[in-house]
């Protein structure tokens, strides 16, 4: 059952939509919704899902007099989806609720969106949960347009560089994939690796928004090694590979897909479950891992510097090749020297 909140009035014809959904945030909501209203931007619209909330998010959502639903406990994607429903918005922005956006970063979104968008991507700086800035912005993006290379680089690998749900803006007709990802609960998912195949891919290197990074983030960014998040990771990419095959068969791509054990991400993420798990890394798979890596696009140097890495990895003792994965896993601190004081 949804409770409609009284200021249940769309604004005319937005060109976006702004979608905060919020679990147990009460902490932050404020701050996400403040971020968006603040910036008084006459064609957008927000719309703030309580998805079952058992603290007092929904008493600290009401307060803004937003347009507010609360419905019962159903997972990110589903909030997400439900306030789809509420928006005819053409783009659609998921902000998490314990998220922020850059002051004026709607009216830059907004001056790079027209109809042969079909994604806008934004790096986020990390915060704590304070606020504090604690790092450079994640991911490190340039600043392009473009669809075939990235269309070429998802049926190569599976992915490409994206940042997390709240540096975002989907056209809304990719939105509809998430009806079908039925096998997990968030939604920066399959429908980033659809988007380069309905459009372009508008990507900005200015940070416009702002990650908080804390003990309960979904996308395990600032935790230690984790086996059971890394299971998660192969599972769900498993299964958005097999959807996003299934997606690209009218198009004839389908059969262009790699398959899912073969791309640099699953072979990485099954040797740095193996360590975390106490077990040998697998010397096929990091034979495979390897030639992935030289096939890549970075520089010699960077590829050469993750090489070496990955063999310091599978040689050393179980123990410091925790530590040394833990560190580049953190992404609240990265550095060359830090890295081989966590290995060594």
């Amino acid at each position: 059952m949804t409770k409609p909140d009284i200021t249940d009035v769309a604004v005319a014809e937005p060109r976006l939509a702004v979608i905060i959904t919020c679990w147990n945030y009460a902490e932050y909501v404020s701050l996400a919704i403040r971020s968006v209203l603040d910036q008084r931007c006459n064609e957008c619209e927000l719309i703030v899902i309580d998805d079952g909330s058992t603290d007092t998010s929904w008493s600290v959502i009401q307060e803004h007099g937003v347009r507010a639903y609360r419905i019962e406990n159903s997972g990110q994607r589903a909030a997400c989806l439900y306030g789809l429903g509420k928006t005819r918005a053409p783009f659609v922005l998921f902000l998490d609720a314990d998220d922020e956006l850059q002051p004026g970063s709607l009216t830059i979104i907004l001056e790079k969106l027209d109809d042969r968008v079909a994604k806008l991507q934004f790096p986020l700086v990390r915060i704590d949960r304070d606020g504090a800035v604690i790092g450079q912005p994640v991911p490190r993006l340039t600043a392009f347009r473009d669809r075939r290379a990235l269309a070429s680089r998802v049926l190569k690998t599976g992915t490409y560089a994206s940042p997390p749900t709240s540096g975002n803006v989907f056209r809304r007709d990719a939105c509809r994939f998430l009806e079908e990802a039925d096998y997990e609960s968030a939604v920066d998912g399959v429908i980033l690796f659809a988007v380069p195949f309905l459009g372009d891919v508008v990507s900005l290197s200015e940070a416009l928004g702002r990650y908080r990074v804390h003990d309960r983030n979904d996308s395990g960014l600032g935790r230690p090694l984790d086996a059971k998040l890394l299971r998660r990771e192969l599972a769900r990419f498993t299964a958005r590979m097999d959807h996003l095959r299934r997606i690209l068969e009218p198009m004839a791509q389908a059969q262009n897909l790699a398959r899912a054990e073969d791309t640099h991400f699953y072979l990485e993420r099954s040797c740095y479950l193996a360590v975390a798990e106490g077990r040998p890394v697998p010397i096929g798979n990091l034979a495979r891992l390897v030639q992935r890596v030289w096939e890549n696009d970075e520089s010699m140097k960077t590829r050469a510097a993750l090489v070496a890495f990955l063999i310091l990895t599978a040689i050393l003792p179980n123990r410091r090749a925790q530590q040394g994965l833990s560190y580049r896993l953190n992404t609240n601190q990265r550095s060359m020297t830090g890295l081989l004081r966590s290995l060594l």
